[in-house]
């Protein structure tokens, strides 16, 4: 039960540094527009996630993943980057992580589509993950509660995302967008693959 929050926490953490080391490339406009829908359906997500089951939840999530990410690979979907795709894709990630904890994968591939830098990339879905982790938070607490070795996990794994986000940006910052791009997809596939087998 405590899985999902301690996950929150650490990604909040995790977030929080990504948000920083691009905030000054962050894309606002999309940012605004995906949590308009992102916040309310995690509250809706985190409200309702101690009751449905989480394996079947996170295999679907991975599969509408590896679908997307092979469908991007291939050039056979193509979405188009306006309001209604941050919209639908806001809400649907808020919902889905509110119920397991993450959809990140998700709001990564629909921020994939603005053609953003890399950086830019990175700290615009941070920002949004970070609002949506804040709100959760606040309801786990209030719910299922969140001890002190819980809080302490939570730190620990936040510190190793902060040092990844250190070592990353360094190797990103020197991406051009279409390697990105590629880069990004296929680790969403491998994520999909991952998730659909360990649920």
């Amino acid at each position: 039960m405590t899985a999902v929050p301690i996950l929150t926490i650490a990604q909040l953490i995790g977030n929080l540094s990504r948000v920083y080391a691009g905030f000054k490339e962050i894309s606002w406009k999309p940012v605004m527009i995906f949590t308009a829908t992102a916040v309310p359906l995690s509250v809706v997500g985190a409200l309702s996630f101690v009751s449905l089951p989480k394996e079947m939840i996170m295999r679907f999530i991975g599969a509408c993943i590896l679908i997307f990410a092979l469908l991007k690979y291939f050039k056979i979907l193509k979405l188009h980057s306006g309001n209604g795709t941050l919209l639908v894709g806001g809400g649907i990630t808020g919902l889905l992580s509110g119920l397991v904890g993450s959809a990140g994968p998700i709001g990564a591939a629909v921020f994939l589509v603005l053609n953003l830098s890399p950086m830019g990339y990175i700290a615009s879905e941070a920002v949004t993950a970070t609002v949506m982790h804040i709100v959760k938070t606040i309801i786990y607490q209030k719910y299922v509660g969140i001890g002190i070795a819980e809080v302490g996990l939570s730190m620990a794994m936040g510190l190793f995302m902060l040092l990844g986000t250190m070592a990353g940006k360094r190797v990103i910052e020197k991406m051009d967008k279409e390697k990105f791009a590629v880069f990004v997809t296929v680790l969403l596939g491998v994520i999909g693959g991952i998730m659909i087998i360990t649920g």
